[in-house]
């Protein structure tokens, strides 16, 4: 199978965040085996983020494809992240993210059961 789409969902305040993100959901739930919940491209533009929330049924992981932001992980420590760094989120564990530079922040969001 080969997808060519770019379509996208746009997500206002996402777990209390702050502006508005793209969600490029690149496989849906069905197409995931039974293991993965979600993998998605999701885009925060310039100062938006993805508030703190916490996974008390599954683990999040985040690759950081471009930009520049701020990981707060489970220890509410805030930490800068550059493209190429992994975010790994267990379950129970809380996190937030957010883009800190002047443009967009591009990230690979997976949701594992």
């Amino acid at each position: 199978m080969i997808r060519k789409t770019d379509e996208f969902v746009a997500r206002t305040n996402v777990r209390g965040g702050v502006g508005t993100i793209e969600m490029h959901n690149l496989l849906n739930e069905g197409e995931l085996g039974g293991k993965v919940k979600m993998l998605a491209r999701i885009v925060l533009p310039a100062y938006a983020s993805i508030g703190y929330h916490q996974h008390t049924e599954d683990w999040e992981h985040y690759y950081i494809l471009s930009g520049t932001g701020v990981f707060t992980g489970p220890d509410e420590v805030a930490q800068d992240v550059v493209a190429g760094d992994m975010c790994m989120i267990k379950k129970g564990e809380s996190h937030a993210l957010s883009n800190d530079g002047e443009g967009p922040m591009e990230i690979l969001a997976i949701i594992l059961e």
